[in-house]
């Protein structure tokens, strides 16, 4: 079992993972996780519920989080989007909430219409679907559609799915609509957040970009990440020094091919994580 206290990427149900909020919160605080942040695409709906159950064990600090996968158009991209993590934002600020209605209701007509694309193709999923409950404001997102193309029979794992159908010049493609990284961290701001680049292993090579990152607004870069080799980790542990940027890191837990607890046995964020994002987020709070 892997020694990490802390995990600050995670997804549920009420995004593209695989488990309710509360599965996930057990799972974590049971293999000895002690600051967690469900960062669910586009929604606190699951820092939202956990609260308000008084769900929340007395040993786990649960940090408000979200991912924002933010588009090019308003800054210089390479790659298509860029994903942007939120830590710490204000759970009741309504511009913020409003900002994150927009992107679910984006992704909602992007879920809708790869659905509709691959009927159109010959390779329905209605019935592997006939499960969600279309009344709640989830974030559905792909992972979704290549989990019921799996459960169809017709792709062998998520990515196949996606490497096959559902992605980038696939059959059944659809172009994501939403915000950008500008607005995605000024969002994030607006909210005393603290937004951080997740998993963006280019970093030693991409030092202007992320100095423009930087002067619009981003505080952080996820250094830890649970893919990241030593070496990775060490390369852009050092961007994130010579930028002053706060390194944060995590699973990004879906629960496809494991279970949380295989997932932490890999896990290697030291506590420092947990106590330099505590000052970051107290420092944006007090700034506005």
């Amino acid at each position: 079992m892997g020694a990490s206290t802390v995990d600050l990427h995670t997804h549920t149900l009420r995004s593209d993972g695989v488990l309710e909020p509360l599965e996930l919160l057990r799972a974590a605080a049971d293999v000895g996780i002690r600051t967690l942040a469900i960062t669910d695409h586009d929604t606190l709906g699951a820092y939202r519920e956990l609260g308000a159950a008084g769900a929340i064990p007395a040993e786990v600090e649960l940090i408000p989080g979200v991912e924002i996968n933010a588009l090019a158009g308003d800054i210089r991209l390479e790659w298509g989007e860029l994903h942007i993590l939120g830590f710490g934002m204000d759970a009741d600020d309504d511009a913020f909430e409003a900002a994150l209605a927009r992107q679910r209701a984006a992704r909602r007509i992007r879920f809708e219409r790869t659905v509709e694309r691959l009927r159109e193709i010959g390779l329905s999923v209605d019935n592997e679907l006939a499960h969600l409950d279309r009344t709640r404001d989830d974030a559905l997102g792909r992972p979704t559609i290549g989990r019921a193309l799996m459960a169809a029979g017709h792709a062998t794992s998520v990515d196949d799915a996606f490497r096959r159908l559902i992605g980038w010049g696939g059959p059944a493609y659809v172009q994501r609509e939403g915000m950008g990284p500008r607005q995605a961290i000024e969002a994030i701001r607006s909210a005393n957040g603290v937004p951080v680049l997740a998993h963006f292993s280019e970093a030693p090579s991409q030092m202007p970009l992320l100095r423009e990152l930087r002067e619009i607004g981003l505080a952080g870069l996820e250094v830890y990440y649970i893919t990241f080799d030593r070496d990775t980790v060490a390369l852009v542990g050092a961007v994130a020094r010579e930028l002053g940027l706060l390194a944060t890191g995590g699973s990004d837990y879906h629960g496809d091919t494991t279970t949380y607890a295989e997932a932490h046995a890999a896990l290697h964020v030291p506590d420092s994580v947990a106590v330099s994002l505590r000052a970051a987020a107290t420092a944006a709070s007090a700034a506005t």
